[in-house]
């Protein structure tokens, strides 16, 4: 089990969305417009279809048919990755840009696997659930030419998470990786997988690291690239 010394990572900023008009889906509204805040209260949201919708309360979310739920209920990304982006795109991205949740800083997010499981603070534990999968809103958002392709080409997309035990978190709370997933499958890889990619895909399922539906979704993925 790592010790917080080898993971000295903490939350640098916790965003919320409010609801706002979104052109780039029929549903017309989103929350994808993530602000800091001093602090949210963070609780599992029950089902995508049915459920409160987003991990923390006061954090609206939109397209509820493809965001939210317990196995979406937060969202986090590295500054570090926000930096490296600022640098490739020439311009700043405040945290939020990517409609994190939880922007954190010294923690390598995206070397997380399914299954990893983080204290925050000093309750809260979250598990990483999967990789962000780039929508049409977020391309919006973002302003850049092709960005659904280029931010797909560099397969860095943060980490989907569950909220196991809730409470309120704030900026500055620790936040260590106390459990590691017993794969070796990697964010980045499921990715790939959840893209297109065959071979990353029969590893994933290969390791049944996925709940049912996700898995019967990916295989049906596979089938139809297949023909």
């Amino acid at each position: 089990m790592p010790s917080p010394a080898e993971h000295p990572g903490r939350v640098l900023s916790v965003n919320v969305g409010l609801r706002e008009a979104n052109p780039a889906k029929r549903v017309g509204v989103t929350g994808h417009g993530k602000r800091p805040v001093g602090s949210a209260v963070l609780r599992a949201p029950g089902p995508k279809h049915g459920g409160l919708g987003s991990g923390l309360v006061g954090d609206f979310i939109g397209d509820v048919a493809s965001h939210g739920g317990d196995r979406q209920a937060v969202y986090a990304v590295a500054r570090e990755e926000l930096d490296w982006w600022e640098g490739r795109l020439g311009r700043p991205l405040a945290a939020g840009s990517f409609g994190e949740n939880l922007t954190t800083k010294g923690l390598d997010v995206d070397a997380g696997r399914v299954g990893d499981r983080w204290t925050v603070g000093d309750s809260v534990i979250l598990e990483v659930t999967g990789p962000r999968i780039p929508c049409a809103t977020f391309a919006h958002r973002m302003g850049e030419p092709g960005w659904l392709k280029t931010f797909t080409g560099v397969g860095q997309t943060g980490a989907y998470l569950a909220v196991v035990v809730g409470g309120t978190v704030r900026p500055g709370d620790p936040v260590v990786l106390v459990e590691r997933a017993s794969h070796e499958i990697g964010l980045v890889e499921t990715f790939r997988a959840f893209m297109g990619d065959p071979d990353a895909a029969a590893t994933v399922l290969a390791a049944g690291l996925l709940p049912e539906d996700e898995a019967e979704w990916l295989r049906s993925r596979v089938a139809a690239t297949a023909h």
